[in-house]
C-alpha cells in the first residue's frame, strides 16, 4: 500500500513534454507540482497516476544533494500518496479513460535542504491544492 513502483515512475517523453505544455501548476515553498490528465494513446495503464521528481543542476550543483532531494521527495510522496490516490477514485467513478500525471520539481534555493516533514507537509498541502478534474 506504501510502495512507490516503477510502473508508478513517468517516464515516457511524449507524456512529459504534453504535461509541462498543458499542465496545470502549483508552488509551494520549495516545491513546484504540475500536474495533468492525460489520455495515453494506445498504452494501457493502471489507475494510479504517474510520478516524475526532479531538480535541476542550476538549483543544487551538487549531484550527491540533487539526489538525496529526491530520495527525499520519493519517500514523501510515497507516505502521503493514499491521501491522492483515494481522491482520484472517487472523482473517476470507476472510469479510466484519463491518466494523472504529475512532476514534483524542487525549486528551493536555500544553503540547507529541508528535512524529511518539511518535504512530507509541503507535498501533502500541494496535493490537497490541487484541482483534479
Amino acid at each position: 500500500m506504501h510502495s512507490l513502483g516503477k510502473h508508478e515512475l513517468l517516464r515516457r517523453k511524449q507524456l512529459i513534454s504534453l504535461l509541462f505544455s498543458s499542465g496545470n501548476s502549483e508552488k509551494g515553498d520549495f516545491i513546484r507540482v504540475v500536474y495533468a490528465s492525460l489520455k495515453p494513446d494506445n498504452h494501457v495503464f493502471q489507475g494510479v497516476p504517474a510520478i516524475l521528481f526532479t531538480v535541476g543542476k542550476k538549483t543544487l550543483s551538487s549531484s550527491v544533494s540533487r539526489n538525496r532531494v529526491k530520495r527525499m521527495m520519493r519517500e514523501a510522496y510515497r507516505l502521503e500518496k493514499t491521501l491522492l490516490t483515494v481522491e482520484a477514485e472517487e472523482k473517476n467513478d470507476g472510469r479510466l479513460s484519463e491518466q494523472l500525471c504529475i512532476a514534483f520539481i524542487y525549486i528551493g534555493r536555500r544553503k540547507t535542504l529541508p528535512a524529511l516533514e518539511a518535504f512530507s507537509k509541503e507535498i501533502s498541502g500541494l496535493m490537497g491544492r490541487m484541482e483534479l478534474s
